[in-house]
């Protein structure tokens, strides 16, 4: 059934995103987002529509997840500054340089093509979670990249297309948790092989990653990012006139404990035990529901469910915290720093994310109003009424894509477009493999696009550029990937 409010659920979503890049201003784009979503709501009452906004936004922390993830990236800055103030990012920038020091040209060689694929790689390797991944590769290569005259928007791009896309492909993780959740919903009794089988199709997530070899090896960047690229290295500007970059300073300028010896293992440590606890945790979280489904299954089995069955929000919060824990205590044994100096640390590193907490609350609080006029819905109803069953991928994959451009949201994406596509799928005599992978990589390609996006936003706080720059670079390439993909939906509808 067509949402009641009609094309009226597109603007909110819509016009948030002409003025977040007319204006570069998100956050007053944002909340005129959330405010005409809730004028419409109450009818284009002014007043009630203001009061529902300021409400909106108190009620984003009613909802446990929210608030977890605004908790996770807050104590991320904390975790970010640590590793700066111990010499641990110092140490690895020695540690880097030493691997590219055989390399004569500095600014134009070979050794910027090693140092955006170890950039890649990383954000391809940590698939565990994208906040991770993104926010991993930015603190790692950040100092690495404006030492060698890399724009930030270039670390931006590399980080956030190598961390959802490898997120997806590889799914044991919170995403394949919660893809398979909606998998069982639509009758599948076996939601890790029917995931599996759908990868083969997921052609953006592969396609994306692909490009960015191919853009860094060659060196033939195009569009906006040709233009960034050439001015961070000839005119060693790493970030563009005006440019507000998405993190505090105070997190970008930290110098390591004067007389302390820089060590790379320092910064790998932390990080290194931040990403193991991910699946620890997630084992955790879900182990009751192990027990529960297959009390008689081995030991490995409980596992690998309850891994599926695990919280992500619930995992990324317990990680960061026990990663901070443990950097405390081993700068502590070595004498780096004492207690008194790493809470007044942890504090500034609080203090320096609240721009990207309160980017997130309105991110959420956007996403809230949304489901409420029925955005996701209304789009996915309306593409149902024509769609033809040897294109069906083809229109799911371009429909996901707008909710998730609209939306900003992936995972919201994922879950309107499988209760539709599945059943639909079926209905209508079309590959449901096919199917199911249209409607995730169409999700992962809008949600690459999109300036209201959580990972988007993430890439831009951990590379430290702005967040404009960041979507107007990036877009070029995702439409690249995205076009091809949609491209080969399209072939193999035509094919029948």
């Amino acid at each position: 059934m067509i949402s009641d409010y009609g094309f009226l659920s597109l603007l909110p979503p819509v016009i948030a995103i002409v003025l977040a890049i007319a204006t570069r201003q998100v956050y007053v784009s944002l909340l005129f987002g959330i405010w005409l979503g809730w004028m419409i709501i109450d009818d284009f009452n002014p007043i009630q529509g203001s009061f529902d906004t300021v409400e909106a936004l108190v009620n984003v922390f009613q909802e446990p997840g929210n608030t977890r993830t605004i908790m996770f990236c807050a104590l991320v800055g904390a975790l970010i500054i640590f590793i700066q103030r111990s010499g641990g990012v110092e140490g690895f920038i020695k540690h880097v340089n030493r691997l590219l020091h055989h390399y004569e040209q500095k600014q134009s060689g070979s050794n910027r093509i090693i140092v955006q694929l170890l950039a890649w790689l990383t954000g391809l390797l940590i698939f565990v979670e994208s906040s991770i991944s993104v926010l991993t590769v930015g603190a790692l290569y950040r100092p690495v990249f404006d030492k060698l005259g890399i724009s930030r928007e270039k670390l931006a791009y590399v980080a956030d297309s190598s961390s959802a896309p490898s997120s997806i492909i590889i799914p044991f993780n919170g995403w394949g948790a919660f893809i398979m959740s909606l998998l069982v919903a639509e009758g599948f009794t076996d939601p890790f092989a029917t995931m599996i089988r759908a990868v083969g199709y997921n052609f953006y997530p592969f396609l994306a990653l692909i490009l960015v070899l191919i853009i860094v090896i060659s060196g033939k960047d195009f569009g906006p990012m040709r233009a960034a690229e050439r001015r961070a290295r000839e005119e060693g500007k790493l970030l563009n006139d005006g440019a507000q970059p998405m993190i505090s300073d105070e997190l970008t300028d930290v110098e390591t404990v004067p007389g302390v010896k820089p060590k790379a293992y320092n910064m790998v440590l932390p990080i290194l035990v931040m990403v193991l606890m991910m699946p620890v945790m997630l084992s955790v979280t879900g182990w009751a529901g192990a027990m529960e489904r297959m009390p008689e299954a081995t030991f490995f089995k409980k596992v690998t469910y309850a891994i599926g069955q695990g919280s992500g929000s619930t995992s990324v919060l317990i990680a960061v915290i026990v990663s901070t824990l443990f950097a405390m205590i081993l700068y502590r044994f070595q004498g780096i720093m004492k207690w008194k100096e790493m809470i007044d640390l942890t504090l500034k590193g609080i203090s320096g994310m609240m721009p990207l907490a309160l980017l997130m609350m309105f991110a959420f609080a956007i996403g809230a109003v949304c489901k409420e006029l029925g955005t996701g819905q209304y789009v996915a109803d309306v593409a149902k009424a024509w769609l033809s069953p040897n294109f069906v991928p083809f229109i799911v994959f371009l429909v996901s894509c707008f909710i998730a451009f609209s939306t900003g949201t992936s995972w919201g994406t994922f879950a309107i477009m499988i209760s539709i596509a599945v059943p639909m799928a079926k209905g209508m005599g079309a590959d449901v493999y096919m199917t199911i992978a249209a409607a995730l990589g169409g999700g992962v390609f809008g949600d690459h696009c999109s300036p209201i996006s959580d990972t988007t936003i993430l890439s831009s706080m951990a590379s430290a550029t702005d967040h404009i720059d960041h979507v107007r670079t990036q877009l070029p390439y995702a439409l690249t990937a995205g076009g091809i993909a949609a491209l080969f939906y399209l072939i193999i509808g035509l094919a029948g």
